[in-house]
């Protein structure tokens, strides 16, 4: 029981600080105050509805089919990023991106910590099989532990911009493994010493799934979207 509502939780926060963020560069950018009022219930509106498809795909039994490609892939991770990939391309030119603190979107990915904290508990009930956490190959938490230092080096304009946008796609890669990881456990458990299928819960399940469905996912649209607002404030210097 701890342990969902830990993911929940988590999920509860993070929904949270997007908002906070969402909200800061709405209400830096936009002047009309009706118009400030709508754009903030799209997102909250947008975000609750993620929250409700997750949800109802978990417990539709939809991910319970692991006949190749993967479904939790298909119908959670490439929905999210495919939205990143359109929704960033369309606003890359509009004022809101910076106006967000360019340090608040490297802060952010610090949450990866407390994800893998918990990933490490979820071995312990049998949630996730061990090669997809630190106890295994997962080296995400040691990446997010460079992100509040990244975060205080940019503010104190030690690091400079061109720098943290090699770290946001060293971010990315790390995520890629991630996902490389809990493939591979699934379809070529070989790779890691087993003849059979490593099926762990988290790719099925609710509340395990939100890792999946919501939270890496943001984790890939606020890198995605910091190194767009990093590469044009680089152009204006």
């Amino acid at each position: 029981m701890y342990l969902k509502i830990a993911y929940i939780a988590l999920s509860v926060l993070m929904t949270i600080i997007l908002l906070v963020i969402g909200f800061k560069a709405i209400m830096k950018s936009v002047d009309d105050a009706k118009l400030v009022q709508k754009k903030k219930i799209t997102l909250i509106t947008g975000l609750i509805l993620w929250q409700v498809y997750v949800y109802g795909i978990a417990y539709s039994g939809l991910l319970t089919n692991f006949d190749f490609p993967p479904r939790f892939f298909i119908f959670l991770i490439l929905p999210l990023f495919i939205f990143t990939g359109i929704f960033i391309f369309r606003n890359r030119k509009k004022a809101w991106i910076t106006e967000i603190p360019e340090n608040w979107l490297i802060v952010y990915q610090s949450f990866r910590i407390i994800v893998e904290s918990i990933f490490v508990a979820s071995v312990a009930q049998g949630v996730l099989n061990k090669e997809v956490t630190i106890e295994g190959y997962n080296f995400d938490m040691i990446f997010a532990y460079t992100a509040p230092v990244i975060a205080f080096l940019l503010f104190k304009k030690i690091a400079s911009r061109k720098l943290v946008i090699y770290w946001n796609y060293a971010g990315l890669v790390v995520i890629s493994s991630i996902i490389f990881l809990f493939l591979s456990s699934i379809f070529y458990p070989q790779l890691f010493g087993s003849e059979t299928m490593i099926l762990p819960e988290a790719v099925i399940k609710y509340p395990y799934v939100l890792v999946a469905g919501f939270l890496m996912p943001s984790a890939v649209f606020i890198h995605v979207l910091s190194i767009v607002q990093l590469s044009r404030k680089r152009k204006l210097e």
